[in-house]
């Protein structure tokens, strides 16, 4: 059971468990993808917007699902991609064309054939960095710790287990609505996931 407190969140509730620990939310398993796609479109349906679909392997229209929108991500490698081959290609211009400008071999140093390689290279290097570290930033990652890991149960999602998790800050979570709501999708095994409390500060006495 969890009981509740009146905090600064952004329902404006914090949850706790009868020991006072802080609550992160609510997680049950499913049998099958298919039975983790219709949790999940029940879960859209209800309005919940903080929760998460966890399975071994991708599966086939889960994020429509879930009602997740197109990630901006590639709108921002594209940019940054092209704004890097840009770069390349007018640095080569300025030093060989206009900063410094030499003719080599009778070639005429402002033929745009020859700043190609360079301009290419550095279009797939700025989408490739862009990409990855877009990736991390938008995924949260690294994420070192999280309360879920805690949960025996839930380290076997990687392997054969298919879950949910609905986390207590989401503004219409309720402890035993959104549990009912969870079990009326077919969940199993429905648990309470404790958040990670805070570490209290020591008073040193002003030393």
């Amino acid at each position: 059971m969890a009981g509740r407190v009146m905090a600064g969140r952004a329902t404006g509730t914090i949850y706790t468990t009868e020991s006072g620990v802080p609550v992160y939310g609510i997680v049950a398993e499913y049998a099958t993808p298919a039975d983790l796609y219709r949790a999940s479109e029940m879960v859209r349906d209800a309005g919940y917007a903080r929760w998460d679909a966890y399975s071994p392997f991708p599966v086939h229209g889960l994020d429509e699902a879930m009602g997740i929108r197109r990630t901006r991500l590639p709108i921002l490698i594209a940019v940054i991609g092209l704004t890097g081959a840009a770069l390349g290609y007018l640095m080569q211009h300025w030093m060989s064309a206009v900063d410094y400008a030499q003719v080599v071999q009778g070639k005429n140093p402002r033929d745009w054939e020859a700043y190609i390689p360079i301009t290419f290279e550095l279009g797939i290097l700025s989408a490739a960095f862009t990409a990855i570290l877009g990736m991390l930033a938008f995924n949260r990652l690294p994420m070192w710790n999280h309360p879920l890991l805690r949960k025996d149960r839930f380290l076997r999602v990687s392997d054969d287990r298919f879950m949910i998790c609905i986390e207590a800050s989401d503004d219409r979570f309720d402890p035993e609505k959104t549990r009912h709501l969870l079990e009326a999708a077919g969940g199993t095994n429905v648990d309470l996931v404790e958040d990670e409390p805070e570490m209290p500060v020591e008073d040193d006495g002003g030393h």
